[in-house]
């Protein structure tokens, strides 16, 4: 895997700051209350507030905040206007981006993200730019300490409907179809494995490096000003990207 992987992502929101982390922790409660509005609040019947719960507890979200999030969620009588809206762009030299939002204000969306794009040498593009480089996929983490038997994760993994396992130094990536995914985590933690994160993700079919320090920077800050937005849910690029990106 190259710099685009999504451990690597992950490393980089977990070396964020705590008002980072607080905004996470935001975007999983719009998540859940979103969940809970349309399947309900028991777990055990509503799939997709499962997967939301996994996601909470994979990002250290307490239990008892999760636990207030979906009672908040079940008791409100308002109805929430949330939509699901994916936008299209380009970074500094050509990085193809993509961001997923949930938003109940379309246009404030739309201009918050139009204007990080600008700031930072890049542009919002139309539906459709760069999605065609990229290739939906389930992905699942698992952080590695160095005592994980890789041929026993591969076995485990596969035998959960896993389609590939990747090991890296100091992390396991596995891959599977977006459909699978729920089965795949459910299967890995009833095996007894903690998840760092379990996803769909899309992967790029090919990567973009930058070579100028100074647009090293402006992508870096346009990656932070958009995982900052709370309407901001995920973000996916295909920069190659630098192990220890200079930011000074």
């Amino acid at each position: 895997m190259s710099g685009h992987s999504k451990w690597n992502n992950i490393k980089r929101k977990k070396e964020a700051t705590d008002g980072a982390k607080a905004a996470v922790f935001t975007k999983i409660a719009k998540e859940i209350a979103v969940a809970v509005k349309e399947g309900g609040p028991d777990p055990a019947n509503n799939g997709k507030l499962r997967d939301c719960i996994a996601k909470a507890k994979a990002n250290n979200v307490p239990n008892d905040n999760i636990d207030r999030c979906i009672k908040k969620a079940a008791g409100s009588k308002d109805g929430n206007n949330f939509e699901e809206i994916t936008y299209e762009g380009y970074g500094p030299s050509g990085v193809a981006v993509i961001v997923e939002t949930l938003t109940d204000n379309r246009n404030r969306t739309a201009g918050d993200l139009r204007h990080y794009f600008d700031k930072f040498g890049g542009n919002l593009g139309q539906n459709g730019c760069v999605s065609f480089l990229f290739t939906q996929q389930g992905v699942v983490i698992i952080e590695n300490d160095g005592s994980l038997d890789e041929e026993k994760v591969m076995d485990d993994a596969f035998d959960v409907g896993a389609e590939d396992v990747n090991f890296e130094e100091d992390a396991i990536e596995i891959t599977c179809q977006p459909n699978d995914l729920r089965n795949v985590r459910e299967g890995l933690e009833a095996k007894g494995y903690t998840l760092a994160s379990a996803e769909v993700a899309q992967i790029p079919s090919t990567t973009t490096t930058i070579t100028d320090p100074e647009l090293v920077i402006k992508m870096n800050k346009l990656l932070d000003a958009l995982e900052e937005n709370d309407d901001v849910q995920n973000v996916f690029h295909n920069w190659d990207m630098p192990e220890e990106p200079d930011e000074e």
